[in-house]
C-alpha cells in the first residue's frame, strides 16, 4: 500500500475575534440602513456579514478541521480556537485524541500450527488528518480491520509456547511480541496518517478443542523440569557429604560402600514420599 499524495498542511485563514466583532457591526449596520430605507448599501453591510459570520469556526482542543473549498484540499486547522475561513469552504471535523482500538478474539494456527485465541489492544492516533480523509475510505474502520490482520499475521509467525531452549514464543517474549506488532501496525497504516502509540495482546490462549491437552503436555514439562532440578540437587548434596566424610575423616568407605550411600542417598533426596528410616544396629557392612 501507498500513501495518498496529500499530506497535511497549515489552512491559513484569519482571526475569528475581530471577523466575529466586523460580523455583528455590519449586521447591525445593515440593519439600520435597511430600516431608514437604505435598500443598496444594507445589502451590501447584510453580505458582508454574512460572509463574516459564515466563515467563523471553532475548533476545540483534540480535534482539527480539515477544509475542503470546491472538492480541493486547502489545509487543515489544528490551533484551538476561533478562526475564519473561507464561508464557501467545507469543513470537517477530525479528532485528534488518542484512542484505543481492541481486536475481536481471533482463532488462528501459531507457527507450530496450533490454533489459538488472540486479541489485542491498539493505541492509536492521528498524525496527518489529510491523509487520514484522503488517503483511505474511513480511516477508523481502516484502523479495526489492519489491525486485525497485523495480529493475525503475527501470531502465525511465532509459536505460543516455546519448544527448545531460547526460542522466541507469543507467551514467553511478550515486550518483543509487542514491539514488532507495534512495527507491524505502523507500516499498514502509514498511508492513513496513523501513528501508532503503543499495542499489547490482551488475550492469548490455546483454542479450546485442543486447550486440555495442551494443559497435559505444559504439566508434564512441568513435572520433567522440577524432577531434572531435584536430581540436580540431590547429586550436589551427595557429592558434598562424600566429600565432608572424607575431608573430617568420620569414616573411611569402600567404593563398594559409597555406591550403596549414594543409592540411598539419592532414593531419600528425590523421593516424593516421605521415607522410612530403619536403624542398622550392627556394623557397616552387616
Amino acid at each position: 500500500m501507498t500513501a495518498h499524495e496529500v499530506a497535511e498542511r497549515d489552512a491559513g485563514g484569519l482571526p475569528g475575534l475581530p471577523m466575529l466583532i466586523l460580523g455583528v457591526a455590519a449586521l447591525i449596520g445593515a440593519i439600520t440602513l435597511l430600516v431608514h430605507r437604505s435598500v443598496g448599501p444594507g445589502y451590501v453591510l447584510l453580505l458582508v456579514a454574512a460572509a463574516a459570520l459564515l466563515g467563523l469556526t471553532a475548533v476545540a482542543p483534540g480535534e482539527a478541521r480539515v477544509v475542503q473549498l470546491f472538492g480541493r484540499y486547502a489545509g487543515s486547522v489544528r490551533t484551538p480556537g476561533l478562526h475564519w475561513l473561507n464561508p464557501l469552504s467545507q469543513r470537517r471535523r477530525v479528532s485528534t485524541r488518542i484512542r484505543n482500538q481492541e481486536t475481536a478474539a481471533a482463532k488462528v494456527n501459531d507457527g507450530e500450527g496450533n490454533p489459538i485465541e488472540i486479541a489485542a489492544v491498539v493505541v492509536w492516533q492521528v498524525a496527518d488528518t489529510a491523509q487520514a480523509l484522503f488517503g483511505v475510505d474511513d480511516f477508523v474502520r481502516f484502523v479495526g480491520m489492519q489491525s486485525e490482520a497485523a495480529v493475525r499475521h503475527l501470531a502465525t509467525r511465532l509459536p505460543y509456547e516455546p519448544r527448545a531452549a531460547g526460542q522466541r514464543s507469543l507467551r514467553t517474549h511478550t515486550e518483543e511480541v509487542a514491539g514488532e506488532l507495534s512495527m507491524e501496525i505502523a507500516d499498514r497504516l502509514r498511508p492513513a496518517g496513523v501513528r501508532i502509540l503503543e499495542s499489547r495482546i490482551t488475550r492469548l490462549a490455546y483454542a479450546p478443542e485442543i486447550a486440555h491437552a495442551m494443559l497435559q503436555r505444559q504439566q508434564a514439562d512441568a513435572v520433567v523440569a522440577a524432577r531434572q532440578r531435584i536430581v540436580e540437587g540431590a547429586v550436589g548434596m551427595v557429592d558434598m557429604a562424600l566429600a565432608r566424610l572424607a575431608d573430617e575423616h568420620i569414616v573411611e568407605l569402600d567404593e563398594e560402600r559409597k555406591a550403596a550411600m549414594v543409592s540411598n542417598l539419592l532414593v531419600v533426596l528425590c523421593s516424593d514420599r516421605a521415607t522410612q528410616p530403619v536403624l542398622n544396629t550392627g556394623s557397616l557392612y552387616q
